[in-house]
């Protein structure tokens, strides 16, 4: 987004934290182009956004955790600042008159928490079966019930070497079920991880090693984030 040729003499802000929502074809829209579909959708509904000073001004837009792409949320945070101070639901109103199909605001505040108060994430997974899936909770209450799950992670290569490392790390202990259960052919379950600290758990590592455990190859699996948590458990806000 270009600068207005006046935006330096503007020096009051005021800082919003908005909460949208990302589904359906949007789930496969990168981290760095919504970044920039939020930047053209900011600018068609006419919204002043505040620029950074400095020798190299930019719009203030700024995304604290990332989501995984192919991963539906309903809980997305965008952090923006202005130069009007605009009712919290004209805001909303006039981000979502721009807005591309799948993606939609649903509330806007201060901000109270700083970004590195975050510290977890809770996802809904629909893994859809070609059998029953009565057997599937079974063996992942198996799974879950290990002493360690181990998984290999990539390292950077060695001074010296051009291959990477690899290294085995147990996920257990930052895996939390909240629930899980059968409905015919689907598994559902709840799952909190650590997200936007210096350990983050992505879903799929979860999923790929419980299928490996239960040799099962699930024809699909839906994934939604449902929350963004902070370190004192309460919702990030």
């Amino acid at each position: 987004m270009l600068m207005p040729k006046n935006q330096n003499l503007i020096v009051e802000r005021w800082d919003y934290r908005l909460t949208f929502a990302k589904e359906g074809r949007a789930r496969y829209i990168s981290h760095l182009d919504l970044m920039r579909t939020m930047q053209r959708a900011i600018k068609r509904a006419k919204v002043p956004i505040w620029y950074t000073q400095g020798f190299n001004p930019h719009a203030y837009l700024m995304f604290p955790l990332a989501l995984p792409l192919g991963t539906d949320s309903r809980i997305e945070i965008l952090d923006v600042a202005l130069t009007e101070d605009i009712p919290f639901d004209k805001v909303v109103e006039m981000l979502n008159s721009s807005m591309p199909e799948g993606l939609y605001f649903v509330n806007a505040a201060r901000p109270v928490m700083k970004h590195t108060e975050i510290a977890a994430a809770e996802y809904d997974i629909a893994a859809e079966l070609s059998s029953s899936a009565d057997e599937m909770l079974a063996k992942w209450e198996g799974f879950i019930s290990q002493d360690e799950i181990l998984i290999e992670k990539r390292t950077k290569p060695k001074k010296g070497r051009k291959q990477p490392g690899v290294k085995l790390i147990d996920i257990k202990p930052h895996i939390t079920v909240v629930s899980a259960e059968a409905d015919g052919n689907i598994l559902h379950l709840k799952l909190r991880l650590p997200a936007g600290g210096e350990f983050n758990l992505n879903t799929s590592v979860v999923t790929d090693a419980f299928f490996a455990y239960a040799e099962c190859e699930p024809e699909q699996i839906y994934t939604t984030r449902t929350k963004i948590l902070a370190v004192n458990g309460a919702d990030f806000v």
